[in-house]
């Protein structure tokens, strides 16, 4: 059986975790963090989320994790059958991860620490997530999904990408990048609405007050 290595507060464990439910795999999920020796002897990294494989492989990085279980597992399909499409949709899923995610936890550490973050610091991450905007604005098409008629990994992607964008875009940097992109808040609310969704986001509130007592140990 599949296990998955990670915490349910993380949006990239929820990545992949979102993709395990959507192809209806059996697997386990072992809640660990950054440091421990169980992740430690799966990931040397020591980053979530890991994975061991039914076959007894170890991967870990979330991008990587996805693909596997697209190969492994291709029904339901998460990317497309042709190859400019499927090219399309890591396009996408690029762009989220890149301009949105990546940019945005910068300024985590003002979320969880109160952190002073220099103006500069600011600036680069408000102008990487303009640029994000401006790109899903032309690329994106929620028609009804982000890359088509069919939800792809990039809607995965996204949907948890967005997680800290929304967290610290309004509140440190006067920017909303669900309101700026037409028919993102759409596309959100229809992501939010669906049982594995829900499953997921009651996990990850379920485990808010491990993760954060998880950070007061690493603070101290």
């Amino acid at each position: 059986m599949i296990t998955l290595y990670g915490f349910p507060f993380s949006n990239y464990h929820n990545m992949v975790k979102h993709a395990l439910l959507f192809k209806g795999l059996a697997f386990e999920e072992a809640i660990v963090y950054p440091g421990s020796p169980e992740l430690a002897a799966v990931n040397p990294l020591g980053k979530v989320p890991a994975m061991r494989t039914a076959q007894g492989t170890q991967l870990s990085e979330s991008s990587v994790l996805l693909e596997y279980l697209e190969d492994a597992h291709p029904q339901p399909a998460l990317l497309p059958r042709n190859p400019e499409d499927r090219a399309r949709v890591r396009r996408l899923t690029k762009l989220a991860e890149l301009y949105f995610e990546l940019s945005a936890r910068r300024l985590l550490p003002v979320v969880f620490g109160g952190a002073d973050i220099p103006a500069v610091v600011r600036d680069d991450v408000k102008e990487a997530m303009q640029r994000g905007v401006r790109a899903m604005r032309e690329l994106a098409v929620f028609a009804p999904y982000v890359a088509g008629s069919q939800l792809t990994l990039a809607d995965i992607v996204l949907r948890y990408a967005l997680a800290i964008p929304k967290l610290v875009g309004p509140s440190q940097l006067n920017l909303d990048v669900v309101a700026a992109v037409p028919g993102l808040a759409e596309w959100d609310a229809r992501m939010a609405d669906s049982d594995i969704s829900r499953r997921i986001d009651a996990d990850q509130e379920a485990n808010t007050a491990d993760f954060m007592a998880y950070l007061k140990t690493r603070a101290g």
